[in-house]
């Protein structure tokens, strides 16, 4: 988490310098000191070396037949929502789930992840408050944050503003690979709620909750019990433990990671041909937020559905001998779980390769 630019240029006349143009290395500098706590509190037995080399080393250990699975991704405009809140120790949670819950759709064990801060002005203590929230993300997936690079951008971004993005590596035994070969007609669809609008999404939230309809972030909201920023500033939660944890106790197929997209379409790319995962709203009711930017924005169901998670975070694909050992396996691991639906086989009426039929519970009538 270095900001690997080159020294100040300052000739004999006191001419141009970096510092002149806006790149402040003393301040990276002290980011990085403020940095060195963090990036040591999520780390593993693995890693080898420390902070300020210029890589991380991790030991990977003895497999049989090691797959390395990588994944990179930002947060997106989540991140204007923080910068107008000024709050920034949560977003790298939302960073690091975005990346490794990825992974473990493929049964893939996160190992480590490396980001990348481009900031308009490095102010150590707001750098440190992202990578902490970033170390806490780690923390909760179980694996290290190998390092970094904090680039600073004067000229080209606002002071103020900044852009993170990461990417997490894990590795799966070749003969344990999740994905759409293993699943099999008659599999049970279990959901796992979302903890809100976790990372996508947030162009239109805004749109509709701060534009159209000029709602205060500081705005306390009943329906929501919060204030709208907080709300929106909830972080995503990271399903990979318990993902992996399912792995180890029942028959898993796959995991769906539900993000841009919405629910149906990230469920059509773990389907193989042939089959439909056929999935019922009429299982769950979505969190007020998402009412809230429905109704405020007159959005319709369609275009919710693809935007937002609606409330399922993550999806299991399991055998149906396991349906009653991974809800239970889940909901001792507080995860709210349900069963969403089963796995079919498709008929010549079938356009998709996933299915939600059925209203809401709060949406009948």
């Amino acid at each position: 988490m270095t900001d690997n630019t080159p020294a100040a240029d300052t000739d004999a006349e006191g001419g141009a310098s970096y510092a002149a143009a806006g790149v402040d290395i003393e301040a990276g500098d002290r980011a990085v000191d403020l940095i060195k706590s963090h990036a040591k509190r999520a780390s593993r037995a693995e890693v080898r070396g420390g902070i300020g080399g210029f890589a991380g080393l991790f030991a990977l250990g003895k497999y049989k037949e090691p797959l390395l699975a990588a994944g990179s991704d930002g947060v997106g405009t989540k991140l204007a929502v923080a910068q107008a809140m000024d709050k920034h120790d949560t977003i790298g949670i939302d960073l690091v789930a975005m990346c490794v819950d990825d992974l473990v759709v493929c049964g893939a064990e996160p190992l480590f992840l490396q980001d990348y801060i481009a900031i308009g002005k490095v102010v150590p203590e707001k750098v440190a408050d992202i990578v902490s929230g970033i170390a806490d993300g780690c923390e909760q997936a179980g694996c290290a944050l190998l390092g970094g690079e904090t680039a600073e951008h004067p000229g080209v971004m606002g002071e103020d503003d900044y852009d993170v993005s990461a990417t997490a590596v894990g590795v799966v035994e070749a003969d344990e690979l999740l994905g759409p070969d293993k699943v099999r007609t008659g599999d049970v669809i279990i959901a796992m709620g979302s903890s809100g609008l976790h990372s996508n999404g947030y162009s239109l939230a805004r749109h509709v909750l701060l534009e159209r309809a000029g709602l205060p972030l500081d705005g306390h909201i009943e329906e929501l019990g919060r204030t709208l920023g907080e709300e929106m500033l909830e972080p995503t939660r990271i399903y990979a433990l318990d993902c992996l944890a399912l792995i180890n106790e029942c028959t898993v197929r796959t995991f769906c990671h539900v993000t841009g997209g919405g629910l149906a379409g990230n469920m059509e790319r773990i389907m193989p041909e042939g089959m439909v995962a056929d999935m019922s709203r009429a299982t769950w009711t979505p969190a007020p937020i998402f009412r809230m930017i429905q109704s405020l924005g007159k959005v319709d169901r369609l275009e919710m559905e693809k935007t937002f998670n609606m409330g399922v975070g993550m999806v299991a694909v399991v055998a149906a001998a396991d349906r009653d050992r991974a809800l239970a396996m889940l909901t001792a691991r507080h995860i709210d779980a349900w069963e969403l639906g089963t796995v079919r086989n498709a008929t010549e009426d079938d356009e998709s390769r996933a299915v939600l039929t059925g209203d809401h519970p709060s949406h009948r009538g």
